[in-house]
């Protein structure tokens, strides 16, 4: 199997179901080393998202809140927004395994296997919404995400801008979301709060491996990370370090953050 001509198409593929089915045979063959790395592969070019012809794609600011949470509407427009997410975070952890050629087979490893359980998230995010009759598509959605990967083609703005920021973010607001649901638990909202207990439990290893890479690039470029993240984020997310951030300290503690990342990004003078 030739593993960059092989995970490009497979990014490439815009119907979840034919991404996920191509996914789970490459993914055995990489596991079962059938895999040869062609070192003449060049990474295609960024320009539009997979899911570009299926979605209605719209700007942040013409999405509605977030806000009820007890209708079967509300529900719906929830759960759609973090299976959104997860679809774009599955094209994310494959570009990561993609784009950048002659790393540690760990690599590799490590973002096939964030690949793998974005897949999972999905699909059980996907049947809650099957269960209140939805489906992938009913409402529109940004692409964030992508324009984020579109913007950090170099490895170590990839790894500081999309696992250490945007997927860290997902550490401090899916508690929040859970907490919202707890105040009316009924069938369905316990169902969810399940999904999104295991999707923020695994999110801390995604963002730790993340930490990993950016400091492993940091080290081989000789560079001090707490400074060169900072400097990064900023560069590519303006105002992210002058604002005040509500930071869920223990997961980010977890995935490698340090106390002195933590005060600076939140403003408290600790991080206990």
């Amino acid at each position: 199997m030739d593993y960059f001509n092989a995970l490009e198409e497979i990014l490439l593929t815009s119907e979840p179901k034919d991404k996920i089915q191509k996914f789970k045979i490459f993914y055995k063959n990489f596991l079962n080393n059938n895999f040869m790395f062609n070192d003449s592969y060049e990474p295609y070019v960024l320009d539009k998202p997979s899911y570009f012809p299926f979605l209605q794609i719209v700007k942040p600011t013409a999405l509605p809140p977030i806000k009820n949470f007890n209708t079967i509407e509300g529900k719906k427009y929830l759960v759609h927004t973090i299976l959104h997410i997860e679809y774009s975070a599955i094209d994310l952890a494959l570009d990561a395994a993609l784009r950048y050629k002659n790393m540690p087979i760990e690599y590799y490893k490590d973002w096939l296997e964030v690949a793998d359980d974005e897949i999972r998230h999905f699909l059980m995010l996907e049947e809650l919404l099957f269960e209140l009759d939805g489906k992938y598509g009913d409402f529109a959605v940004h692409k964030n995400l992508f324009e984020a990967m579109e913007q950090t083609p170099e490895f170590l703005r990839r790894m500081a801008a999309v696992p250490r920021y945007l997927e860290a973010n997902g550490l401090d607001q899916n508690p929040k979301i859970m907490e919202k649901l707890k105040s009316n638990r009924d069938a369905f909202n316990l169902k969810l709060l399940d999904v999104l207990a295991i999707i923020l439990e695994e999110e801390v290893d995604h963002v730790k491996k993340g930490d990993t890479w950016f400091k492993y690039e940091c080290e081989r470029l000789n560079l001090e990370p707490e400074s060169t993240y900072l400097q990064i984020i900023e560069e590519v997310f303006p105002g992210s370090t002058s604002r005040k951030m509500d930071l869920n300290f223990d997961a980010r503690k977890l995935a490698g953050f340090s106390c002195n990342e933590l005060k600076k990004l939140s403003k408290k003078e600790d991080c206990n």
